[in-house]
């Protein structure tokens, strides 16, 4: 049995997330309390009782998703359960952070701060209203991307996720995505429908939010991860420090190749993945893409219980 680390992305996020784990792990709260005091704020209380509206705000989403995947592995480090698991580890999108993090190469601290960066210049980088996203269901990557291309008539319209063998998402100018969710139908899409998105996320519009981290990833200090990243912007794995930084910056506008990383892992030996944090996204995409594999989400201590057992 080989085993990889896969850490959820933005969309995860739900009101009460990571609770039950700060309720009965020490270690777990102390997870939550370290990046409250990283951002200077109290986001645990936000994350545990506050407004969704407030807590899918890109800028609070993306450490507080971090923080319940790391609260996560706490707990079955308190079970005797560790990274030496994982053969790799891999997140989507933000994930990718969350990653990073659990396989030792960022801080705790560091992590929190860069994704309030990260969030706050996401959302920053396109003025609200001129940019767009849509899930394309049913359609295969490539004539996806042939979609957008014929979509962008001069503007930009990007595939954005290729996330599973049924769901691939485009990321752009809102007229070009417009104008591709009805070339997608036409081409023989089973749905293409708009998403309730703050900001054209993974496409060349975000390319002040890649100059900005560019600059924030540049000041913090990176070591080599302990378990090889299955990195986004290749779908296969690296370990070193300084091309991972580089790899970070270039995910901000590049696509994120979630079923080509699953597809890669798998050709490796990996037939059984831990999700880890919030939701079960990437367990519903994972037996999409590789049906013959196990999926495991981890994000209560009931869930921790089941792998102890197990």
């Amino acid at each position: 049995m080989s085993i990889a680390f896969v850490f959820p992305g933005q969309g995860a996020q739900t009101i009460g997330m990571g609770a039950t784990l700060a309720e009965t792990y020490p270690a777990a709260r102390a997870v939550f309390e370290e990046v409250d005091e990283a951002l200077g704020e109290k986001l645990s209380d936000l994350i545990w009782s506050g407004e969704i509206e407030a807590l899918t705000l890109t800028e609070n989403a993306q450490p507080a998703l971090m923080a319940t995947s790391m609260a996560a592995m706490a707990a079955l480090k308190a079970e005797g359960i560790g990274l030496e698991r994982s053969a790799f580890v891999a997140g989507h999108s933000l994930g990718e952070y969350s990653a990073l993090c659990a396989a030792g190469a960022v801080s705790l601290a560091d992590t929190a701060r860069l994704l309030r960066i990260r969030g706050r210049a996401m959302q920053a980088a396109v003025p609200v209203g001129q940019g767009a996203m849509a899930a394309v269901l049913g359609l295969e990557a490539d004539a996806v991307e042939k979609v957008a291309e014929a979509a962008a008539q001069g503007e930009i319209c990007q595939l954005a996720n290729e996330n599973d063998p049924t769901q691939n998402v485009i990321s752009g100018s809102k007229a070009a995505i417009e104008r591709a969710v009805v070339l997608a139908k036409e081409a023989g899409a089973k749905r293409a429908l708009p998403l309730p998105v703050s900001a054209p996320f993974h496409c060349a519009l975000m390319q002040p939010a890649a100059d900005e981290m560019a600059r924030a990833l540049e000041a913090v200090q990176f070591d080599d991860p302990t378990v090889p990243l299955v990195a986004n912007v290749l779908a296969e794995s690296v370990s070193d420090a300084t091309r991972i930084k580089a790899l970070l910056v270039e995910q901000v506008t590049g696509r994120v190749r979630w079923r080509s990383s699953v597809e890669w892992m798998v050709a490796q030996g990996v037939d059984e993945f831990w999700e880890i944090g919030a939701g079960k996204a990437l367990s519903g995409m994972i037996r999409r893409i590789a049906k013959e594999t196990t999926c495991r989400a981890i994000g209560t201590p009931d869930d921790v219980a089941a792998v102890k057992d197990a």
